[in-house]
């Protein structure tokens, strides 16, 4: 839950110590904007993935179920800027699947957080697993993060890309290689 109060506190702070008058007619509202923008760009923070992976729907199909080009925003940690990009997630259900928006729903859970793209890879594959208790998952992350676009070594356009595997796709380079394909080819 966001505190409203010191949100908009700090970021009175933040503008006197880069030089600006927060009393500037342009920057009077802005402790309150950033308050409230914070309340939505951080909203994961008390969401629980569970919320949106527990409604599930029996089938007799074991095939992959690949979610891909999933569009995030999340906020780096480290420098407090966005990185942004696209979640790619897949799963072999194990007698139950959940609707596909759910996924999606699932990434924006954990994008809605201060992250490293690193653990949020992770995050997204192991509340998949918990979850839905499939034979396994994998996700991957593809991403830009502004630290390395705006800042620092100013490389616009750079993408880091993270993986994870669960379960039977931990040691099973075909599996593997039949994501990417799905990912590649549909």
């Amino acid at each position: 839950m966001v505190d409203h109060e010191k949100v908009k506190q700090g970021v009175r702070l933040l503008l006197e110590g880069i030089g600006e008058d927060p009393e500037r007619e342009g920057l009077l509202e802005t402790p309150d904007r950033i308050a409230r923008m914070y309340e939505e760009i951080f909203g994961g923070m008390d969401e629980d993935a569970g919320g949106h992976l527990g409604k599930v729907f029996s089938v007799d199909n074991s095939e992959m179920v690949l979610e891909k080009d999933i569009v995030f925003y999340s906020t780096c940690e480290h420098h407090l800027m966005p990185f942004y990009g696209r979640a790619h997630v897949a799963y072999l259900p194990d007698g139950k699947v959940v609707g596909l928006s759910k996924l999606a729903r699932t990434v924006e859970v954990y994008a809605r957080r201060l992250q490293i793209q690193e653990r949020m890879t992770g995050q997204i594959a192991d509340a998949v697993m918990r979850h839905l208790a499939p034979r396994g998952a994998m996700v991957v992350l593809e991403a830009e993060h502004m630290c390395m676009t705006m800042r620092g070594v100013k490389k616009p356009g750079s993408r880091t890309v993270t993986v994870a595997t669960r379960g039977v796709f931990q040691d099973n380079p075909a599996l593997q290689a039949q994501f990417y394909h799905m990912l590649r080819n549909s």
